[in-house]
């Protein structure tokens, strides 16, 4: 049990999280904004007069996947909350960690 615990924690997902489904709902919940690719939409940055970090920038992957939870259902700044929640919310913060470069 401690080898699983380990490797579950190594990697920082939360038990049971799947980034690949994650990414489903990302490309529909989160590229409006954030580009397909995570880095941004920057005509989206434009009409909300603010800046879009990539999720790849070392202070968003920086946070912990119960901080980009938080974030995403309560909205953080000129983000809105995003109607997620449960597992896919889990999901959806293994795939932005997955973006780490």
């Amino acid at each position: 049990m401690l080898v699983l615990c380990g490797f579950a924690s190594l990697y920082g997902t939360a038990w049971g999280a799947d980034a690949a489904a994650g990414k489903g709902i990302f490309a529909t919940k989160c590229k409006t904004c954030h580009g397909a690719d995570g880095q941004g939409n920057a005509g989206m940055a434009k009409v909300l007069k603010t800046e879009i970090k990539p999720l790849t920038d070392p202070e968003v992957q920086g946070l912990s996947e119960a901080d980009i939870k938080k974030i995403v259902a309560e909205g953080k700044g000129k983000m809105k909350p995003v109607a997620v929640s449960g597992p896919d919310l889990d999901n959806v913060a293994a795939y932005v960690k997955s973006m780490k470069k």
